[in-house]
């Protein structure tokens, strides 16, 4: 049986606000050959999500917190490199939660594949997978978009939010964008076509939504909480659906999160507040996926991609996402 040589990035304690480098322990370890029923692959991009801060808690969740020492959760897109599985050869390439690490052992669980010819690989890991499953189920299930609505949207130039934008100009709405800085919000407008984006470290966002949304928000995605969930719970329409998909201002707090303090705006308004799960819509993922594969195909739908190179640059690429230093979805190529 053949070994191959792993890197492994293994959660080394759990975090107090920001996590330092201390959180982490870089590891070289021998991967054996894959088992009767198993296959080996080797990783080639792993994606950095939001998520993963809430990952690395300890407390009860959607899914069950890494455990100290346990290779960080994390989704992947990689190569099958050995294989005595009936469904999957050598060659093949294949996303799943591989982990932050060169190698991994799969028994093919919750493993998909996809194809390098129809979209490059990292893609699979931005609008092709989680994230822009994230923007398609959150928007048109959690939202029920309709022509004509106007859609507020968070971390507008990030992973999720750049294609909640691109997604609701395609289904008719008008969209404003909120992000922090002048490229970032120059990108947004100029290259994926939303209607306007507020800088909101320039600009206060309250003031920013009454100028653009004088008739009030009808869907507001919600990928920050905080202070900007507040101003737009306070411009909200009748009847108008506030999706809570993540809140990265609130994730690092030593203390407690701080929920929202304008929330009486939704019994005012007839309006509903809702989070989701991505993963409660997994067996819709190939219906998403061949609508967005189209918009891409026909340059209705663009992605931005933020890629760094290394393994062991893990733990200061993780911080970037909750410091705003990312531009567009963040990934490791391994």
């Amino acid at each position: 049986m053949s070994k191959h040589e792993n890197i492994e990035v293994r959660l080394a304690e759990r975090p107090r606000g920001l996590p330092g480098d201390a959180c982490w322990k870089v590891a070289r370890t021998e991967c054996a050959g894959p088992a009767d029923g198993e296959f080996l692959v080797r990783n080639a991009f792993v994606s950095v999500d939001p998520a993963m801060r809430g990952w690395m808690n300890e407390g009860k969740s959607y899914i069950a917190p890494v455990g100290i020492g346990e290779v960080m959760r994390a989704i992947c897109v990689a190569e099958v490199v050995e294989s005595k599985h009936p469904d999957f050869a050598p060659g093949d390439h294949v996303t799943g939660l591989f982990g932050v690490q060169v190698y991994a052992l799969s028994d093919g669980e919750g493993v998909n594949k996809v194809d390098p010819q129809l979209a490059p690989l990292p893609m699979y890991l931005a609008a092709l997978g989680m994230p822009g499953m994230t923007a398609y189920f959150g928007l048109i299930d959690v939202g029920r978009v309709e022509t004509g609505d106007m859609v507020v949207v968070s971390a507008a130039a990030g992973a999720v939010g750049q294609v909640v934008g691109q997604i609701a100009k395609i289904r008719g709405c008008d969209v404003v964008g909120i992000a922090g800085g002048p490229e970032k919000c120059a990108y947004v407008t100029t290259e994926l076509g939303f209607d306007a984006c507020i800088d909101y470290k320039n600009e206060k966002v309250g003031a920013a939504l009454k100028q653009y949304c004088p008739d009030g928000i009808d869907i507001y995605f919600d990928n920050v909480g905080g202070d900007i969930l507040d101003a737009a719970l306070g411009r909200l329409a009748r009847g108008a659906r506030v999706v809570i998909c993540g809140a990265i201002s609130q994730y690092n707090n030593e203390g407690a999160m701080r929920g929202p303090k304008n929330y009486m705006s939704l019994l005012v308004n007839r309006a509903s507040m809702e989070g989701f799960v991505v993963f409660d819509y997994v067996r819709r993922y190939g219906d998403a996926a061949r609508e967005i594969g189209g918009w891409l195909a026909d340059g209705r739908l663009k992605c931005r991609l933020d890629i760094v190179k290394g393994l062991p640059n893990f733990p200061e690429t993780l911080r970037r996402l909750y410091t705003g230093e990312n531009f567009g979805k963040l990934l490791i190529e391994v």
